[in-house]
């Protein structure tokens, strides 16, 4: 069956060329979904289709796509936080907490825990999440994560040099010669996408490369935990290889910026884990102005931002990083897909995936406005509802 969702207030295109300004909005619009796809995008009342839901003058966006979760863990680290809110800083050698609780968590209890997380984030407009492994760090555990993970998303990201785990202790190149080597070889057909850390702490610039350079000899897209903590070789290591982004940016410097606008790597703020590890918040209007994409995506994690709400990381953005409602909705849709070198998402046009949006407000800067408000009254995955409050629209 065909659907067309009518009078449609503000429509969110992301294509400055069929509508005004960079998100390309349209006053007063309608759009039809068909098999999974957009169909046709016309003026409101113009469109036909078996079924007919009313936005009411209400603002339809793509929805937000997540190019940056850990949503495979058990267990929850809210002493930790409690801590840091009471002065302690931010360790990554809290990640091992999170590793034990995973592995000892069976398959049924990983999927469920999944399965609330990515209802969640379709709650709250999420409809494409990126997922990584990275809280087994043994083969049979990350090759585990993976296939859980690809059960709920296509975009699944090998992190096994997320942490040395404790059986590594002192034996860090031990263990990136495990990574690169059996564990790459058995995760490689479960994941697009290979991930390192690179941090104090976790894997050193070397450590990094090599890393990433088998994971790209295996067949997988590139992406770095760059730069969170403090300046180093992140970025560096990023757009030397290629990566699609550059995840965390937090500690730029002004020749990580000239990197990043000389290439296509995507800088990827992930604001709520500033605000939970009290990290300072990166400038994003000094990367924006550099020329360089952005995404926004929410790393849900339980150490450092564990949330899946991109409303509350486009509310963070806005307020301390410098950017505008309308950069931050495009960097959490369009941004985000150009983190995943994705053209099917993030966008509303004729042809691209059915994934959408409908707010309980007249425009997207209400996102920002009423900071902390469940806003998104209906969502659609591939044009399936996946969430929809009572008496949204008509049928």
């Amino acid at each position: 069956m065909s659907m067309v969702i009518d009078n449609i207030g503000e429509l969110v295109t992301n294509d400055p060329a069929s509508g005004a300004g960079p998100l390309g909005i349209v006053h007063a619009g309608a759009v039809v979904v068909q098999d999974g796809r957009i169909a046709a995008i016309g003026p409101a009342g113009s469109l036909a289709a078996d079924r007919r839901i009313d936005a009411a003058g209400a603002a339809l966006l793509p929805g937000f796509v997540d190019s940056h979760t850990h949503l495979v863990f058990a267990g929850d680290r809210a002493a930790e936080f409690t801590a840091r809110m009471g002065g302690e800083p931010y360790r990554a050698a809290g990640i091992a907490a999170t590793v034990y609780a995973t592995r000892s968590a069976d398959d049924e209890t990983l999927r469920r825990l999944v399965a609330r997380r990515v209802r969640r984030a379709h709650e709250g407009g999420t409809t494409h999440l990126e997922a990584k492994s990275g809280y087994g760090l043994e083969v049979a555990e990350e090759v585990r994560s993976l296939r859980l993970a690809g059960e709920v998303t296509d975009d699944t990201t090998f992190l096994g040099a997320h942490v040395v785990p404790a059986e590594y202790a002192d034996r860090a190149d031990d263990y990136v010669d495990l990574v690169t080597g059996e564990m790459l070889a058995a995760c490689a057909p479960h994941a697009r996408w290979v991930d390192v850390f690179c941090e104090e702490g976790a894997f050193d610039e070397d450590q990094a490369r090599q890393v990433l350079t088998a994971g790209i000899a295996a067949g997988l897209g590139a992406r770095v935990h760059a730069n969170q903590l403090g300046p180093g070789p992140g970025v560096r290591v990023a757009v030397e290889l290629g990566a699609a982004s550059a995840d965390h940016c937090t500690h730029l410097t002004d020749v990580d910026v000239d990197l990043l606008a000389s290439a296509d790597t995507v800088a990827t703020f992930l604001p709520a884990a500033d605000f939970s590890t009290r990290q300072p918040y990166p400038d994003a209007r000094r990367v924006l102005d550099a020329g360089v994409t952005v995404a926004i995506a929410s790393n849900c994690n339980p150490g450092s931002s564990n949330t899946t709400s991109i409303g509350f990381c486009l509310a963070l953005a806005v307020r301390e990083m410098g950017m505008t409602a309308a950069e931050a909705v495009r960097a959490a849709t369009a941004g985000g897909a150009a983190a995943l070198r994705r053209t099917d998402v993030g966008r509303v046009e004729v042809g691209a995936r059915a994934d959408l949006q409908l707010l309980d407000a007249p425009s997207h800067t209400h996102l920002i406005y009423q900071p902390g408000v469940a806003l998104t009254s209906l969502t659609l995955v591939g044009g399936e509802i996946v969430h929809r409050r009572p008496n949204t629209g008509g049928t």
